[in-house]
C-alpha cells in the first residue's frame, strides 16, 4: 500500500519521530511538507506528485485552509485526515464549533484520525469514519534528565488564543495564590531543561474534553502531573487519580492537592515515577506511530466519486487528474 502524508513545515510542536515511526511502520510510506501556501491550495501539488498513484493520501493541516478547498477534496480517493484539534467541533468557546463535524460529512468516504477518545466518538455517532488516535511525546528529544528540580509548580505554554481564554484566568489566578512559574520555552533543548525543573507541572485544559500533548510530555519529563480532569476521557486514556497523575475539578481543590503533593514529597515522588513510566509504556511517538500507521492502512469506506462537473472544474482549476 503506498502512502502520501502531508504535514505541515511550520508547526511549533516537533512531530518529526512521529511522522517518521509513521513512515516506517508503513507499506510504502512518502512524506511531504507543506508551506502554507501549499496547505492552502493543495490542487497544483497533488497533480505534481500524481496523488491518484496513491492508496492513501492523509493531511495534517489546519483546518481553516481545508474547508474551502472541498471540490479538491472529493477528488482524493483515499483521504485521510489526521487532526489534533478536533476537540474544538464541540467547544462553545471556539470559533470552529461544528465545522470539523460539517467538513467530514461531506466527504463520507475519508477517515478522520482525531486525538480524543470522546470526540471520535460523537463524531461516530454522526456517520463519520472517525478513529482515536492519541496525541503523544517525542521519547528521543523529552525524557528524565534526573537532575534538580528547583522549580516547585510551573506551567509551560501559550495562553494567547481565545480557546485559552479560561486556561489563561485559570493558571494566572493559581499562580498568584501558590507562586506557580508560568512562561514559554523554545521548543528542543529549552523546553527539555525547563520541564526537568520542575517538580509539579499544572496542566490546565478547561473546557477542551482532551488532554494536550504537554500532559505526556511532562509525564515522561518525571514531573507530577496535575492536570484538569476531562471526565470519561481520563479512563479512557488509562489516567488513575493519585495513582500516574493527579486530577482536579476546581481551583480550590488544585490548591489543596499542591498543598498535599509539597506536604507529602514521597507521595509526589510515587505518583511522578509511575506517572513517568505510564507515559513512556503507551503514549511515546514510537508507540503512538504505530497506531497511526496501522489506522491509515486499515481498509477504508468504498470511495465515492465525486460527479463530473467536479472532475471537470478540479481538472481545468488545477490540472489534477481524477479517477473516475
Amino acid at each position: 500500500m503506498k502512502v502520501m502524508l502531508l504535514v505541515m513545515d511550520e508547526q511549533r510542536v516537533i512531530l518529526d519521530r512521529l511522522y517518521e515511526v509513521a513512515r516506517d511502520n508503513c507499506d510504502d510510506c512518502v512524506i511531504y511538507r507543506l508551506s502554507k501556501q501549499q496547505q492552502m491550495n493543495l490542487g497544483p501539488f497533488l497533480a505534481s506528485v500524481n496523488y491518484q498513484d496513491f492508496d492513501r493520501v492523509v493531511i495534517f493541516s489546519r483546518i481553516k485552509r481545508l474547508v474551502r478547498q472541498l471540490s479538491v477534496l472529493k477528488c482524493i480517493p483515499g483521504l485521510i485526515f489526521l487532526e489534533h484539534d478536533a476537540y474544538q467541533n464541540y467547544m462553545r468557546e471556539s470559533k470552529y464549533i461544528g465545522v470539523y463535524s460539517r467538513l467530514y460529512r461531506r466527504l463520507p468516504s475519508s477517515r478522520a484520525l482525531v486525538s480524543g477518545a470522546v470526540v471520535a466518538r460523537r463524531m461516530q455517532a454522526e456517520g463519520i469514519d472517525a478513529v482515536f488516535v492519541s496525541k503523544g511525546y517525542d521519547e528521543q528529544m523529552l525524557h528524565n534528565t534526573g537532575g534538580v528540580r528547583d522549580i516547585p509548580v510551573g506551567f509551560l505554554g501559550s495562553l494567547k488564543s481565545t480557546e485559552y481564554a479560561q486556561r489563561k484566568a485559570l493558571l494566572e489566578s493559581l499562580a498568584r495564590r501558590t507562586n506557580m512559574l508560568v512562561t514559554r520555552t523554545a521548543s528542543g533543548r529549552e523546553y527539555l531543561e525547563t520541564l526537568n525543573r520542575i517538580k509539579i507541572f499544572v496542566s490546565a485544559d478547561l473546557g477542551m474534553g482532551e488532554f494536550m500533548i504537554k500532559n505526556f510530555e511532562a509525564m515522561a519529563c518525571g514531573c507530577v502531573l496535575l492536570a484538569w480532569s476531562q471526565g470519561e476521557e481520563d479512563e479512557l486514556l488509562g489516567f488513575e487519580d493519585m495513582e500516574n497523575v493527579v486530577f482536579y475539578h476546581s481551583e480550590d481543590e488544585a490548591v489543596q492537592k499542591l498543598e498535599l503533593l509539597q506536604r507529602e514529597p514521597e507521595l509526589a515522588a510515587r505518583i511522578a515515577s509511575k506517572g513517568q513510566a505510564f507515559a513512556e509504556s503507551r503514549y511515546s511517538f514510537a508507540r503512538v506511530g504505530q497506531d497511526l500507521a496501522a489506522e491509515i492502512q486499515r481498509q477504508m469506506r468504498p470511495w465515492q466519486p465525486p460527479s463530473a462537473l467536479i472532475r471537470w472544474w478540479v481538472k481545468l482549476r488545477h490540472g489534477m487528474q481524477v479517477p473516475g
